[in-house]
């Protein structure tokens, strides 16, 4: 019986220009490189952990909503950190959805969010009251 919760996993951004964004990614975001795929996407990730691939696409769409959350353990640092690296945070003043300082706070997680070089909306969050397991 197959299960896809033990399985790796890899997350496929559209990119329009894959060099402006593995630069983003590697220099910006601090992920390892991995290579380029035989369709040129570029790779990144840990040996034998989850992906992300940037595939080139040229019709220009991509989504409206966050495609991609990285879990930090303490979110004000991780924020001050990217904007240090010229990384620009969105900010909300919506009845649903507010931040302070770019970050959106709930009950259980923060959150803030940012576009990549290529229009992709990814986000940040520390969850409240547990360990976060990876580090931005």
């Amino acid at each position: 019986m197959m299960t896809l919760g033990l399985s790796t996993a890899t997350t496929v951004l559209p990119v329009d220009d894959v060099a402006r964004a593995r630069r983003f990614y590697a220099e910006a975001l601090g992920l390892p490189h991995r290579g380029v795929a035989d369709d040129g996407s570029e790779l990144f990730g840990m040996d034998g952990g989850h992906m992300l691939q940037l595939k080139p696409i040229k019709d220009g769409k991509h989504s409206e909503h966050t495609t991609l959350s990285f879990e930090v353990r303490n979110i004000e640092e991780a924020v001050q950190e990217l904007e240090r690296k010229g990384i620009r945070f969105q900010d909300y003043d919506e009845p649903d959805l507010k931040t302070e300082n770019h970050i959106c706070s709930t009950e259980s997680e923060k959150c803030a969010w940012f576009m990549d070089t290529e229009n992709n909306v990814l986000c940040i969050h520390e969850t409240l009251g547990q360990q976060a397991e990876y580090q931005l």
